[in-house]
Formats: structure tokens, sequence, C-alpha cells
């Protein structure tokens, strides 16, 4: 059978439709002319040269010929450094990765990773350092403090240090309790509090505001759906605080300052946000945005001062540390966050948190983090489930004002051993108990609370033992162990650098027989090489001890302790 044949399609074009196509682009490139010559650009002019008429032309020329080779010489040995320097860092590439593989091999950690755990703790160390110097300041300079409890978990969120120390202090400085997140739990679960906190300090009730305007936000006249916005606007107990403290400060006949302390994410800067009904305070959702303290002034006669998060202690039980640590969920690594999630899973009903998050049944944290992570969508490539950003989420929702749950009061009141009858009558002095019972149940019967079969029960594990001061033993102590981090890091750095200065030497000698112009750069940089070489034992003692002994204030970026603004309730 004869095959047809096969004809390419033509690429002709009909006249009208060429003559039109290159009528649009002179039309176009007219359009350009016209807009360069608004702009005022034009072509760059070329270099008339020298004229000949000109006196000393040969000399002129003569000048600007050598003057073009030594930019071409310079090129050249820019050129030649550069190309060294690149070859030179790749022999240390090719070292560590060698040195890598090797400890890998043997079953050490790789250096690498030591660095890099080293900087980390570093600036862990230093944030923690500034957050308590912070906070020590605070303390001094108040007369009344209010410790910040987040109604889930009140017991949690008390530190027994701080109370000892304000109990201590000879009845020099009063201690209130507030109890924010109050819509977040139960109204039976809430009374029962309120009941049991009463009987050892002062408490108050209290419901911060968690979308505050700020004053710079645009306002949209465009009209939009109707959204109940008075249980995210409005803030409940601000009143009743205010009054307690204006009543106090005038029994003392003197302006006072009050500070606001507490666990990350309680809600310190939105109570004062609240009070001072602006923005005042930088709230959000991570862990210690407030990294230093900040003074507001309410009245002639009262100031409130805001704090940086009590540092949980590391010797606090594994859900402690993931609900109350000042350390963000973003920086911890994925081993951690399911550790973290498997601490709060353990004090919980499965059931109820089964039926809250609407998954199936499940064997293990892993498990339910890839249900839930399927559920909301989370998925790596190849639909496989995030684990670490599922977790990191989870963690946000406990700690932020989304979750709700709540944990049941001891069945006894056992006074804690600083607390006696004495010093429990002292706190309360000055105070009007009464009027403050009746506001507290005024703002009790105010506010919308999730019905108990909504709200998950959690088992709270007592107090969260914090630092309030800085521990200068255990500061030098942790500065000579990285003193001997630094030695053994030297030795290494010393056996590095001999090597490469022998091979800097072999490759001076090999630069000299080719050209001998370059023994001047190879001398240069064999100094350089011998000078990059890590310092004496005895110099780095002498600084390390230097450093032991004076105290670092630095501030680093943390995470957050606020009651959140723009999250809360937006389903």
């Amino acid at each position: 059978m004869k095959r047809p044949k096969l004809r390419k399609a033509s690429k002709r074009l009909t006249c009208h439709k060429r003559y039109k196509i290159q009528k649009k682009i002179r039309e176009h490139h007219r359009k350009v002319r016209k807009e360069a010559k608004k702009r005022g650009r034009r072509k760059p002019r070329k270099d008339p040269g020298v004229p000949g008429a000109a006196p000393f032309k040969e000399e002129l020329l003569r000048e600007a010929e050598l003057r073009k080779q030594r930019l071409e010489e310079l090129k050249q040995k820019q050129k030649l450094e550069r190309q060294k320097e690149l070859e030179k860092r790749r022999k240390l590439d090719a070292k560590r990765s060698a040195a890598a593989a090797q400890e890998q091999a043997e079953g050490k950690e790789p250096s690498g990773k030591s660095e890099a755990k080293k900087t980390k703790k570093d600036l862990d160390k230093n944030a923690k350092k500034s957050f308590l110097s912070e906070l020590e300041k605070v303390i001094e300079m108040s007369d009344v403090l209010l410790e910040v409890l987040d109604a889930r978990d009140p017991m949690g969120s008390r530190c027994p240090q701080l109370e000892q120390a304000v109990a201590c202090s000879g009845g020099e400085k009063k201690l209130l309790l507030v109890l924010n997140k109050i819509d977040l739990v139960p109204k039976e679960n809430l009374q029962k509090w309120l009941n049991y906190l009463k009987k050892e300090f002062p408490t108050v009730a209290f419901k911060s505001s968690t979308l505050q305007k700020d004053r710079n936000m645009q306002t949209f006249s465009r009209r939009r759906a109707r959204i109940d916005l008075s249980r995210h606007t409005e803030s409940f107990g601000s009143t009743c605080l205010l009054k307690l403290l204006q009543e106090y400060g005038r029994t003392q006949n003197k302006a006072i300052q009050v500070g606001l302390v507490g666990f990350p994410n309680v809600g310190k800067s939105s109570i004062i946000n609240s009070i001072k009904k602006d923005r005042v305070c930088n709230a959000g959702l991570a862990r210690g945005v407030t990294r230093s303290m900040q003074v507001v002034r309410i009245d002639k006669q009262l100031k409130i001062v805001d704090s940086p998060s009590i540092v949980a202690d590391h010797t606090n039980s594994a859900v402690t540390l993931a609900l109350r640590s000042i350390i963000h969920s973003g920086e911890l690594s994925s081993v951690n966050l399911v550790k973290a999630v498997d601490a709060i899973l353990n004090h919980c009903s499965k059931q109820q948190v089964m039926m809250f998050y609407t998954i199936p049944d499940f064997r293990n944290t892993e498990e339910f983090l890839s249900l839930l992570a399927q559920k909301r969508g989370m998925l790596k490539k190849g639909a496989v489930p995030d684990i670490e950003n599922i977790a990191k989420s989870l963690l946000c929702d406990w700690t932020g004002a989304k979750m709700s749950y709540h944990s049941e009061p001891p069945p006894a009141q056992i006074l804690p051993p600083y607390l006696t009858e004495d010093k429990i009558a002292e706190m309360q002095a000055g105070f009007n108990l009464k009027k403050l019972e009746e506001e507290n149940s005024s703002t009790v019967q105010a506010l919308k609370y999730p019905s108990p079969a909504s709200s998950i029960v959690f088992q709270a594990v007592g107090m969260t033992n914090g630092k309030i001061v800085k521990d200068r033993g255990v500061e030098e102590e942790s500065e000579w162990e990285d003193l001997e981090t630094c030695h053994e890091e030297e030795d290494f750095m010393e056996t590095d650098g001999d090597q490469d200065s022998m091979e800097e030497e072999e490759e001076e000698e090999n630069n000299i027989k080719e050209d001998g112009g370059t023994q001047m750069t190879g001398n240069a940089e064999l100094g350089m090489g011998q000078t990059g070489q890590a310092c004496s034992g005895s110099e780095i003692a002498e600084s390390g001890l230097a450093n032991s002994l004076s105290l670092s204030s630095d501030k680093t970026a943390g995470e957050d302790d606020a009651y959140d603004f723009n999250t809360d309730y937006v389903q």
C-alpha cells in the first residue's frame, strides 16, 4: 500500500497579516523611543580621544596605556587570589567531610552538629540570663505583684519560688492572683478554683480582650457579614482589678507600681492592654515576645510594669516543660516535639481527645499526629504526613487560647510550707475582699462558658518550679564547661592549621619556580595561615575567667507570653 505524502504546514502568512504585524512593531518602537525621550535617556557618546592639536598628546596616550595595563594586571592578580581561596576552601571542606564520615563510622557525633548545638545552647543561655535579670528588676521595683494564672491549669501556672519570695518580704510587697482565660473552662470548674485560691491569696477572675485594635489599623467601611465579636473584643474583670489596685494605693498614701509576672502564654501583656483599652504592649501567640520590662502609666498614682516570662526549671515534669517552657515550639526538633505532645496526651482522656479532634482510635502519638495531619491536610510530597508541623500546631493550640480543657482543684486544701495563717492575713490586708468577691461573681455571671462535655479533662501535676534569681554558681560552672570544649576545639584547629601551613609552603615553592613575582603573595598567605590558628591555652583561660566573673545581659529573640489578639475562636 502506498503511503500518503506527509507535508509540513506552511509558515507563510497573508500579506494583510504580515503588514499588520510590521505596523504594530513600528508603533511599539515609536512608543518606546518617545518614552525614552521623556525620561531623558540618550545613547552614551563615544570617547573622542585626544585631539591631534593638543599639547603633550604622546605623553597622555602613553599614560592611558600604562593605566590600562595596570588595571589588567590587577584583575589577573585578583583572579588568581580568588582561585587560590576557592581551592583552599575546597580542601578544608573535603577534610571536614572526611572527618565527619570517620566520626560517624566510629559512632561519634559529627563536629558540625556539635558546633550548631553549642551555638544554640549559648543563645538559649543568654536569653534565659536576660529574662532572669529583667524579672529580678520587676520584682524589686514593684509594690504589688500580680501572678497571672491560666484558668485551664491554675496550679501548673503557679511558681512557688516567686510566692515564697513575696511572702518572706516582711509585708513590703503584696501578691494577687489573676485567673486569666476564664472563658475557656466550664463555669462550675471556675467557681471551684476561685473558692480554692482565695483561701491563700486574693484572686481576681479575668478575661482579656483578644481582638484589640491597633491605633494605626485602617478601618474599612465596606459592609461585611454579621459576626458577634463581643466575646473577643470585650474584657471582663479589668474594672474590678483597677479599682482594687487604686483603693490599695489610697490606703498606702503613695503612688504604687504593680508588676505582672507569670509563665509564658498566660496573658500578662493582654491584661495590660485590656486595662488600658489600647494595644500598648506587644502580644502574640509565640512564647517570649516580651523580652524586657515595660512600664505603662495608668494614672498619676498607678503604674503597671510588664515583665518577661518566668523561666521554668529543667527539673519539672515533661508535660510541665511542654506547656510552660520558654523555648518556642519552632526551635524544638521533631523528636522533642513528639515527646512534648506525648506528655500532654498521657495526661488527658483518650476518648475525649478522639471526640475533640474527630479522629479514629490510635495506638501511639505518632499515629495520632499522622491521623490529625491527614485530617487537616498537612502533608508533604508524596502524601506523607507532616509530623513536625502538626506537632507545632498542636502545641500552639494547647498553650494559646484555642483549646478548651480544664483541671480539677485538689480535694483538700493543703497550704504550702511558706504560707501560714499570719502570712495569709498579711497578704489580704489593705484589700476590700468583700467587694472583690462581689465583682468576681458578677464577672462569672456575665460570661459564656463551654459545656463540661466539650472540655477535655487535664490531669494537673502541681506547681511549676521556676527561676526568679540568677544562679551565679551554675553560670560559672557552665562557662568552665564551655572553656573545656574551647580547649578541645583549639587542639583540633591547631593540627588543621599545621597541615594547611605545610601545604601552603609546598604551593609557594611551586609558585616561585613558575614565577618569581608571586613570592610575596605566597608569604602573605603563609602569614595569614599562621595567624589564623587558635590562641594559646593560657590566653583562653584568662579570657574565660574574665567572662565567668562578668554577668551577661544580652537579649535574644524568643517566644511569647501573651493571650493572643488575632487567633482565638476563629474556626
